[in-house]
């Protein structure tokens, strides 16, 4: 796996809550992760109703809320 990505938005608490146990787990499997912001990348409208979403590698893992278990298994499967 090359890349994790967080989509996020200004003032989600749901986001808040769930990006440092993205930066967490994806640390641990050596994977960089990129922070972006739904409202400021148009590439990104689809996931507007959906933060945060956690893409790896593009794809989409999950949306609304970070299952911290699944993450590090999917994190694993892909390194």
């Amino acid at each position: 796996m090359s890349l994790v990505t967080f989509v996020t938005r200004a003032g989600c608490s749901m986001c808040a809550e769930a990006q440092p146990v993205v930066e967490r787990l994806a640390a641990a499997a050596g994977v960089p992760v990129a922070v972006v912001d739904v409202d400021a990348d148009p590439l990104l409208r689809e996931w507007s109703d959906h933060v945060p979403v956690v893409l790896l590698d593009g794809a989409p893992h999950s949306r609304w809320w970070v299952d911290e278990k699944q993450l590090r298994a999917a994190l694993r499967a892909r390194v």
